[in-house]
């Protein structure tokens, strides 16, 4: 196979993460026998930096011309100004619209070695693995919105959403489900919002054309209540874009680390874009520590939703899984008695148990 993938590294720790998941791809088409070949592309705040805006034209071009997106992390302090008339996690907003890709995959697999990184008792987490399907082109992070100090003080966003985009995004939740264990939790506040109450009717519509997987619905702050007191109950959640967003960032929590968390991005007609969930983290930027395992995981995503090659994701997942059983350990996941390893050194590791 014969496939172009863009490289957004972005800001911070997006480049030496992005590096090794790269690396991971090469070895794998070395061994399956593909052709990959990749363009880098700016965004985010090094973009506003060199163009002025967040997502540059040449950048969405290579995108949309891509067979895949592997993208890095946006932001950092120097970019925060709250007054700034443009920001970084503005790239990610329009590339999300300009691509169509309105289904964010978010896996939550809790690999047995890493039980003593997480801050729940190992009792809690036995069995965890879930998947969150999160709503990513509708919802407040879309609608209408007013800032404050355009206006004399007073700022709204506006959560808006339509019954067609809570009904294609379902749809995606619910076919996850037939290939995993037939369960799919809803997750909204219709006890208090107009558009969870929407959300709440299209999603038990969908349901009616799914009737080997059963349906629950779940307010989100008893959602993240029992994303912490029963985690393994979980199967597919769907949910819309901020509790989404919130959600995942405390699932992160059940696996010891944000940096084992990847992403994909989907939608129709473009083969998708796949980040680690964890930011820019400026703090350790550059210093070589940082945990390339979720951006390879993403790797692995991309092989398997962009361009069909499962036996291939299985094998980066595996590789995965057997450093860590043996004992490497990147800072953010280290324990005593466990081998510490640098971003690089990581990626060479699983790199060299690529099957």
């Amino acid at each position: 196979m014969e496939a172009r993938i863009a490289t957004l590294p972005g800001d911070g720790i997006g480049a030496e993460v992005l590096d090794e998941s790269v690396k991971i791809l090469q070895g794998i088409a070395k061994t399956y026998g593909h052709t990959l070949s990749f363009e880098d592309g700016l965004i985010g705040g090094c973009a506003i930096d060199a163009t002025g805006t967040a997502l540059p034209e040449h950048t969405l071009e290579a995108c949309r011309g891509a067979d895949g997106v592997l993208l890095g992390a946006v932001g950092g302090p120097r970019w925060a100004d709250p007054l700034a008339e443009v920001r970084p996690e503005e790239g990610l907003l329009e590339l999300r619209q300009a691509l169509g890709l309105y289904a964010n995959l978010r896996p939550v697999r809790l690999y047995e070695p890493l039980l003593d990184a997480s801050p729940l008792r190992p009792e809690r987490l036995s069995g965890v693995d879930l998947v969150v399907v999160r709503e990513l082109t509708g919802g407040i992070y879309f609608g209408p919105r007013q800032e404050a100090h355009k206006n004399g003080g007073t700022a709204f966003d506006t959560m808006v959403y339509t019954a067609e985009e809570v009904r294609r995004v379902a749809h995606v939740a619910f076919g996850l489900a037939q290939k995993r264990r037939g369960k799919v939790t809803s997750v909204d506040k219709a006890n208090v919002l107009a558009s969870s109450r929407l959300w709440r009717c299209v999603v038990s519509e969908v349901a009616e054309e799914y009737p080997d997987v059963e349906l629950e619905h779940m307010l989100v702050d008893a959602a993240a209540m029992h994303l912490l007191r029963k985690p393994a109950d979980f199967d597919v959640i769907v949910t819309e874009n901020m509790f989404g967003d919130i959600l995942t960032d405390e699932a992160s929590m059940l696996t010891g680390s944000i940096g084992m968390l990847p992403s994909a991005w989907l939608g129709e007609g473009h083969g998708g874009v796949f980040e680690p969930i964890h930011g820019s983290a400026p703090d350790i930027a550059g210093q070589g520590v940082s945990n390339p395992m979720a951006a390879i995981l993403s790797g692995a995503m991309l092989l398997r939703y962009s361009l069909g090659l499962e036996a291939e994701a299985q094998a980066i997942e595996r590789a995965v899984e057997a450093a860590l059983d043996e004992g490497y350990r990147t800072p953010d996941i280290h324990v005593d008695g466990s081998v510490l390893v640098g971003s690089e050194e990581m990626g060479d590791v699983i790199a060299e148990r690529i099957e």
